[in-house]
């Protein structure tokens, strides 16, 4: 394969800002205002600063790259997020951001170059905050704020485990003002798939026409400490024991729905954790998807009534702490339409998917006409560390991004 010059310095980048937060398994650990979510975030200051962006931080800590070419115009934003889960694929979210980064730059100099026609609206590259919701919940959370859909002083006052509060956490590296970010006239992302369908059926580029929706819950068991040699097994209210049923009750009620709902206990906090007490207080994160949302319904009612018959079988109470939930939502099919023809211009393949994970597009496209689009991920594989898309493939999703983004920012969707 002929690398042009431009894609080499893109995988240049790629190569240096996997090295933040780098694993020793090939994957990257920086999750949202870690110390490596700090360097990597200063280092793409950096990089957009040096080709004449301004760089700012909003009231909860996205990063901006702002290219103003049309003095008061809005913005077609652009980007993803660069934070991760603990032990994660350097793929996921990343590339999407310095995927938007490099096609700022194309543009910038294609316009100055006069190669093409000056465009109506600027551009905003954007690093969303804690997206990945590993370190604080709910994830989406710089995208929650800047669309409205999350209060800022409740995203604020979030604490890890360690009981450090958003505030504080963004407030040490100085990733917060009192800036709202910058007006929105569009919105784009690309992303890794996180799933196989592109590399299946050999296809470049993926048109996210709509998500999954989606039920998530935090749900508390409560029981009582005892003894884990002298307590009788008939006496015992043992939380882990029903946090353990629920584990399985989501896993029997994906298998009642093959294929069409997915679920999953993602994390599970026991106390007091020691090997000889009966634990007392879990913490679990459940959740439900699907793309139908009558079965998705359906396998909430079903979940319902199984914790009923949990409390009473493991003699436990199991409290619905909190939930996040998102329903089907289409994207605009305007601008899956401008996709398809910016690919197929591109001589790109392409074919229309549907996200099953959650992505800051998803709330965007409530705010603004919104582009999603995808490349392929080898086997499927993210949050991975041997999570995987070749450079080819990065390479042609970088000039779909381009593409796609100069016609946002012609206008073309206007009207």
């Amino acid at each position: 394969m002929s690398i042009a010059p431009n894609a080499e310095e893109f995988l240049a980048d790629f190569q240096t800002m996997s090295q933040f937060g780098a694993t020793g398994n090939g994957g990257v650990d920086r999750q949202a205002a870690s110390p490596a979510d700090a360097e990597q975030r200063l280092w793409f200051r950096k990089l957009l600063e040096s080709r004449g962006l301004d760089v700012r931080y909003d009231q909860i800590g996205n990063e901006w790259g702002l290219l103003e070419v049309v003095p008061g115009a809005p913005y077609v934003v652009v980007g993803s997020h660069m934070d991760s889960q603990p032990t994660a694929g350097k793929y996921d979210g990343a590339f999407g951001v310095l995927a938007a980064a490099h096609a700022a730059f194309r543009l910038q100099a294609e316009w100055e170059a006069g190669t093409r026609p000056d465009p109506t609206y600027n551009l905003a590259v954007v690093n969303w905050f804690n997206e990945e919701g590993s370190r604080f919940k709910p994830s989406m959370m710089g995208s929650s704020v800047f669309t409205g859909k999350l209060s800022l002083d409740e995203a604020l006052k979030v604490s890890d485990v360690k009981g450090i509060s958003v505030r504080s956490a963004l407030d040490e590296h100085g990733f917060r003002s009192d800036w709202q970010g910058p007006k929105a006239a569009y919105c784009a992302e690309i992303h890794v798939e996180q799933g196989r369908s592109l590399e299946r059926d050999d296809v470049t580029i993926g048109l996210v026409h709509s998500n999954w929706a989606a039920n998530k819950y935090e749900f508390v068991v409560h029981g009582e400490q005892a003894h884990t040699g002298s307590a009788l097994i008939e006496d015992r209210r043992d939380a882990l024991l029903g946090a353990s049923m629920l584990v399985v009750v989501a896993r029997e009620i994906a298998n009642s729905f093959p294929g069409v709902v997915h679920t999953s206990v993602g994390q599970l906090d026991v106390y007091p954790n020691s090997p000889v007490v009966v634990p007392s207080r879990v913490s679990l994160l459940l959740d439900l998807r699907s793309a139908d949302e009558t079965a998705l319904a359906e396998a909430d009612a079903r979940l319902y009534r199984r914790v009923a018959e949990i409390e009473a079988e493991a003699n436990v109470t199991v409290e619905r702490k909190t939930a996040h939930t998102w329903p089907v939502m289409p994207y605009q099919p305007e601008g899956v339409q401008l996709s398809a023809k910016a690919a197929a211009g591109l001589g790109l393949s392409y074919k229309p998917v549907m996200t099953l994970a959650g992505h800051d597009s998803t709330n965007m496209k409530d705010l603004v006409k919104t582009v999603m689009l995808f490349v392929p991920s080898v086997e499927g594989l993210s949050h991975n560390e041997a999570e995987y898309t070749k450079d080819e493939d990065l390479i042609s999703g970088v000039e779909m991004l381009t593409e796609v983004v100069a016609r946002l920012s012609n206008g073309e969707l206007d009207g």
